[in-house]
């Protein structure tokens, strides 16, 4: 019977701060009974124990009397007893009584505490208790259940049922109404103070209290599965984890998160996490007591304890205790269940458990994360826990902009997170990080300065990190950094803490999601600090750095362009090795041509910093020269500016790596070292503008055409990209474009100039569905874009189905259909339905669809059709069908 103030367990899990072992409800189940038709136990529950306390005194043959004044582990203040005064029968009642001690004693109250250990221990079944709750600040009365033998590990390993508790009934509650809930709860997972706690409030109904008559409380407790329940009324539920895994049989998740295990193999001795039905698999036993005070109802309610309430004593009143089994299934207890509509839906009796959850396996890719630089980053905004202030960017001298935390005289922790319940952006979503391909080189690394040191001015800064929900995290005072100094005000401090020691913290940096930086708890009032540059990293990232211009499509941030000759270059089908290629062409005003970055030009301000790949990166683009310039003899020019022409590089086409002039009418490619330009006078960490021309004023005539154009390094390790081109002229190797079920042959068909080769259907008389599907055997692994991927394609609907009340749909499968998401089109990030005769772009975020249930890791079927049976008549085309990072 663990348990603490219900406001304050939100508070420090919201913190993950070392707590108290504590249980009560999250939320409070209000129901009407006149309103309820409450179900008895069905004719399979047999009883196999009972106490009805018919007796003259109590059974020490079911029941043992514990004597101590340990204060049940939450400062509690009474003695437990085995005296008549506090322990009980009569008219068939027992009575469980708190009274004053007697002066000198060494707690100011005694009552009893009993319990059935080695006496009745049961796993699986009904138990129920027919019970009249006392009254009054500071009293907590329980029936409960721990494990007899504690086989998984220590409390809370093995885990606690509480069956009833219930604190101060009919005092002053918080919202100035009469104290008259009662709570049912677990508690289970890692060793305290890192325990875990689920648990339900009930409010009894208006002009109700369990303190002024007997109501019968029990749970129902199956293999998995967890109900509470008052007169009859299922009002909670738990259940186990249900985990989620890939095709390949990995974990990516919790498809329910409810409650866990977490103890040492015998075989191997390591510490391991369960989400099964472990530790309630296990003989537990009865436990009825009635505490006085501790750290619950003494921080609830109207405080304290109220000794006038105790003078004459507080009863807890049971009138039978009962243990039933299920005969339909003894060994799970399955089979009996006491059910209503809606015992199994999180929007009313299930609860949600405090399960750690398992993280998608690791692209193994080290990508850096800046969460702070400048600018929010909208997937990790920066965060006020419980102060009520709002950190905001301001203006340093030193720094630029910087984020401004502010501690007032509430309590609070701050920094920046990434969860859903925090992002306002929307451009924002959460997006745990995962920084394990960095952990043997990676760190954590920001600036801070203190401008207000806090009230206590000695207190000890941390930083504190978090991963998945709090299912772990890690902190350390600021001046155990790889600099080693504590804070000083007015000064800017860089933090640098290597991800490795966090980890041997038991951080799980596979899915990082709060980064903290405060003065200890309770100590802060009065702190303003600045924060900058904040940053999950490594030296040396393996990812080279890579820049297509033009590849098949222009990269609308570095448009074609030219200069001064007033022509418009476009995009020109060559030949089917080069598809869609850019082509320019030179008039009578002298020019220079190319791609442009900057604003001005169209683009979009983004100069690329090649300066990691200086030694062995290079420019590169094929060209084809097709109408000559008046003077053929001109010699063709390639240059390279920087930030805003500040410095460039301007060289012959035949001082390229392959020493060539153009030839009219053949494809040539044309490479150019960077640590050439760099020689030449180019700043390659901002380049924004190449061009390709013939001779300043000596062009007039040519016509040429520039493909494949990027800057990048050809010697670096390649980086698995994760994508998947499904269709784009042409049909993906081993995938083919299908009709489930209608007979037909969907075809390649041309459209306009854009989309050139698209992929025709056409829907007939018979119901089918249509798409790409895989050959057997075959899919597609999206998990490397789990965090910013999409599944995506263009439409046109070229004749609309016959019926017009027929929906739009995309349905993707992965292997065997396993599992499947099926959406509307208007659903998708776009918001729109068809519209025939216009090509359209559908959008669909891969953290959506694997959040609806879809196992990403072996993708292998989409499809886009009308609704089932009303799509007579269609014919439409889908091309740049893409799984891909955009």
């Amino acid at each position: 019977m663990n348990i603490e103030k219900t406001h304050i367990a939100r508070l420090l899990a919201a913190i993950s701060l070392a707590s108290l072992a504590g249980c009560g409800g999250d939320s409070a189940t209000t129901s009407n009974f006149e309103n309820i038709d409450a179900s008895e136990p069905v004719s399979d529950w047999q009883m196999v124990w009972s106490d009805e306390f018919d007796g003259s005194a109590i059974d020490t043959n079911k029941w043992n009397f514990e004597l101590n004044c340990d204060g049940g582990g939450n400062n509690e203040k009474q003695c437990y007893t085995d005296s008549e005064q506090n322990a009980f029968i009569a008219d068939g009642v027992l009575n469980i009584v708190a009274l004053p001690a007697e002066d000198g004693a060494e707690k100011p109250y005694t009552s009893a505490r009993l319990n059935t250990r080695y006496n009745a221990d049961f796993t699986y079944g009904r138990f129920e208790v027919r019970a009249k709750l006392p009254s009054g600040q500071g009293s907590w009365p329980a029936f409960w259940m721990l494990p007899t033998d504690e086989e998984y590990g220590t409390w809370p390993r093995s885990g606690e049922i509480d069956v009833l508790e219930s604190v101060n009934l009919k005092t002053a509650d918080e919202d100035g109404g009469i104290e008259s809930s009662i709570h049912g709860t677990l508690h289970y997972g890692r060793a305290w103070p890192d325990n875990s706690y689920t648990g339900q409030e009930y409010k009894f109904p208006e002009d109700t209290n369990p303190a002024d008559d007997f109501h019968t409380y029990a749970i129902e407790w199956q293999e998995g599965e967890i109900r509470w329940y008052v007169d009859g009324y299922l009002y909670a539920t738990q259940r186990q984890s249900e985990v989620r895994t890939n095709a390949n049989g990995e974990a990516v998740g919790l498809a329910h998160r409810g409650w866990f295990a977490e103890y040492f193999e015998q075989g191997s001795g390591e510490l391991e996490t369960h989400w099964d039905s472990a530790p309630y698999d296990k003989d537990f036993h009865l436990l009825l007591n009635l505490a006085v005070g501790g750290d619950w109802p003494e921080n609830v309610n109207e405080l304290g304890v109220d000794a006038s309430a105790f003078e004459n004593g507080q009863t807890f009143a049971i009138d039978y205790v009962r243990v039933y089994q299920c005969a339909s299934n003894p060994d799970t207890g399955k089979g009996c269940e006491t059910i209503r509509p809606g015992y199994d839906s999180l929007d009313d009796a299930l609860l949600e458990g405090d399960a750690p959850i398992p993280s998608p396996p690791s692209t193994g890719i080290a990508t850096p994360l800046t969460i702070f630089g400048d600018s929010f980053n909208p997937n990790w905004p920066a965060w006020d826990c419980c102060g009520g202030s709002t950190p905001a960017i301001v203006s340093d001298e030193e720094q630029g902009d910087v984020v401004e935390f502010t501690i007032g005289s509430e309590p609070t922790v701050v920094g920046f997170i990434s969860r859903d319940a925090f992002i306002t952006d929307e451009n924002g979503a959460a997006t745990p990080f995962d920084a394990s391909p960095m952990l043997e080189e990676g760190y954590v690394r920001f600036k801070m300065k203190v401008t207000s040191a806090p009230s206590v001015p000695d207190t000890t800064w941390f930083v504190k990190l978090e991963s998945t929900e709090a299912s772990t995290d890690a902190d350390m005072p600021l001046p155990n950094s790889v600099e080693g100094q504590a804070p000083v005000v007015g000064q800017w401090q860089t933090y640098t803490f290597l991800l490795s020691d966090l980890a041997d913290l038991d951080l799980d940096v596979s899915s990082i999601d709060v980064l903290m930086v405060f003065p200890e708890w309770g100590t802060g009032e009065g702190a303003t600090f600045l924060i900058d540059d904040v940053e999950i990293t490594q030296d040396n990232i393996g990812a080279s750095p890579e820049l297509t211009i033009f590849e098949d499509e222009q990269n609308l941030a570095w448009p074609m362009w030219d200069c001064c000759g007033g022509s418009t270059p476009v995009e020109t089908m060559d030949d089917e090795e080069h598809g869609l290629t850019a082509e320019f062409s030179i008039g009578a005003e002298p020019t220079v041509m190319g791609f442009n970055s900057r604003t001005e030009a169209g683009g979009a301000a983004e100069s690329f910093d090649a300066s990691s790949i200086l030694d062995e990166g290079v420019i590169q683009f094929d060209l084809k020269v097709t109408s000559t310039p008046s003077d053929p003899a001109t010699p063709w020019l390639f240059k390279v500016e920087a930030n805003g022409a500040t410095s460039f590089a301007e060289l012959e086409l035949t001082q390229s790596v392959e020493g060539v002039a153009p030839v009219t009418g053949e494809w040539q490619t044309y490479t150019f070292k960077l640590s050439d330009l760099a020689g030449a006078g180019l700043d390659v960490s901002t380049i924004d503008v190449l061009m390709i021309f013939p001779a300043w004023g000596a062009g007039e005539g040519a016509v040429y055409r520039v493909d494949n154009v990027k800057i990048y390094n050809p010697n670096a390790t390649p980086v698995a990209s994760g994508e998947l081109n499904v269709f784009t002229d042409t049909v993906a190797d081993q995938w083919s474009i299908w009709d489930c079920c209608g007979g037909s042959t969907p075809t390649t068909e041309t459209d306009d100039d854009q989309h050139g080769a698209v992929a025709q259907f056409s829907i007939g008389a018979t119901p089918t569905v249509m798409g790409f599907l895989a050959d057997e055997d075959v899919s597609f692994d999206a998990s490397a874009l789990l965090e910013n991927g999409v599944v995506q394609f263009d439409m046109k609907v070229v004749s609309a189905p016959s019926n017009v009340d027929a929906q739009w749909l995309f349905k993707i499968e992965s292997i065997g259909a396993s599992s499947a998401v099926e959406l509307a089109l208007n659903q998708s990030v776009e918001g729109q339905t068809p519209v025939t005769g216009e090509w359209q772009t559908y959008t669909f975020p891969i953290q959506q669809l694997f959040d609806a249930g879809l196992d990403i890791s072996a993708l292998n079927v989409i499809m886009v059709f009308p609704s089932w049976d009303m799509g007579d008549g269609a014919l439409y085309r889908l091309d740049n069908v893409v799984i891909a990072n955009p």
